[in-house]
């Protein structure tokens, strides 16, 4: 059902309408679904002064949807619980693999670090072996010049050359035992160089696997968190919808109560409403009408407004202060604030014919009051939080929303 500004009745209260039909206690109270009330009350104004068994059992029919929509929104409640239930059991699983994988990533991080670490050490030791290495060869470079000198002379005369003949006995041998330990200790440094290069080689290959492997692993970490975040952010989104709906169920079932007590009540009081005097009948006046206020149109009848909800009359967008002049002679009987629509004035212009004129500023005439068509009767505003200066209007036929337009001479104010 297509829904707009929304209207309810109770007999609870007591407003401007009861100066009128004093028997009658009303009170106005906004709702969103306004089709079923707003033509109950269509139908307590309408000029024929009573409930027809018709409008009863289109009343009743309405009911009956109503009832099958507090049905169908208590089912969506219903798979938006096992939804999020589903939304949350997978975002735990999620927050879970983020956590496991953030734990990998710590791992390979603290094997990483020591990897390098080693690689650190074993590199000091290769500078230190180098060093030493470097010392030797010095050494063993000095020994060998040394050598290579005594080369040059004749052992016999290098041996009458000394005076003591042991002496020299052992020069021969101390040069030839250092030369052979250098020798050794060269070949065991070049051996630790060796194997320092070895391992270097083994920790760059080690180093390299174990940064690719951070760079998996801190990749995933950031999937399995986008993953948790867009999981939690349907989650909070089905929590505020759950929230809304578990709201909308709430009214639409305060509506049922309601609506069937109204009906109850509507069927004895409406019998009582006498017909307004109106000389000129409505039906006849199509084509005919000026529009109730200068500006221009922004919302037309059976517009989409949000979703499901559509327009029953037309937005006219004017300057504040704009006079609201009444389309047809006829008697006020509402003159009052309304939620949604604001400062709100009804003509019932008889043959069950309304026009309805919402978010005025000022309103300059009262519940009981006789209007000839052309009178100013409000004047342009933007209260009920229409958000910019504007007049909303509508024509209704019973329950029935007419579009307006049809009715006016011009196709535009």
């Amino acid at each position: 059902m297509a829904t707009s500004h929304g209207w309810f009745a109770t007999y609870s209260g007591n407003l401007s309408m009861a100066r009128l039909y004093p028997h009658l206690r009303l009170q106005f109270v906004p709702m969103k679904r306004r089709g079923p009330v707003l033509w109950l009350l269509a139908g307590l104004l309408a000029g024929s002064g009573a409930l027809s068994a018709q409008d009863a059992a289109r009343t009743e029919a309405d009911l009956k949807q109503l009832r099958a929509e507090i049905e169908r929104v208590r089912a969506q409640v219903a798979q938006d619980a096992a939804e999020r239930d589903r939304l949350a059991r997978s975002l735990r699983e999620a927050e879970k693999s983020a956590g496991a994988a953030r734990d990998q990533l710590d791992r390979v991080r603290g094997e990483r670090e020591e990897r390098e670490r080693r690689r650190d050490m074993l590199a000091r030791q290769r500078t230190e072996r180098e060093a030493a290495l470097a010392a030797e060869r010095k050494a063993l470079a000095s020994q060998l010049r040394a050598a290579y000198l005594i080369g040059q002379r004749e052992p016999v005369e290098m041996f009458l050359n000394q005076r003591d003949p042991e002496l020299a006995g052992r020069m021969f041998s101390y040069y030839g035992y250092f030369g052979r330990a250098r020798a050794g200790q060269i070949n065991v440094i070049k051996g630790h160089l060796t194997e320092i290069a070895t391992l270097d080689r083994q920790l760059e290959t080690e180093r390299e696997r174990l940064a690719r492997l951070e760079s998996e692993r801190q990749q995933e970490v950031v999937r399995l968190d986008q993953a948790r975040v867009e999981r939690g952010q349907v989650l909070a989104q089905l929590n505020v919808e759950a929230r809304n709906r578990a709201a909308a169920l709430q009214r639409l079932q305060r509506e049922q109560a309601a609506l069937e007590k109204l009906l109850r009540e509507l069927r004895k009081a409406a019998q009582k409403f006498p017909p307004p005097d109106v000389k000129s009948p409505f039906a006849n006046l199509r084509g005919k009408l000026g529009w109730p206020a200068n500006g221009k149109v922004i919302a037309r009848f059976g517009d989409v407004r949000a979703g499901t909800v559509k327009w029953d009359g037309v937005l006219i967008a004017a300057e504040r202060g704009t006079p609201v002049r009444a389309v047809h002679q006829g008697r006020v009987v509402y003159a009052d604030w309304l939620a949604g629509l604001g400062r709100l004035l009804i003509i019932d212009h008889g043959d069950g014919y309304l026009s309805l004129y919402g978010h005025n500023e000022n309103l300059f005439r009262a519940v009981g009051d006789r209007v000839a068509a052309g009178d100013t009767v409000a004047s342009v505003g933007d209260s009920g939080g229409s958000g910019a200066p504007g007049l909303y209007f509508e024509i209704r036929r019973g329950a029935r929303p007419v579009d307006p337009v049809i009715w006016f001479r011009d196709k535009a104010p």
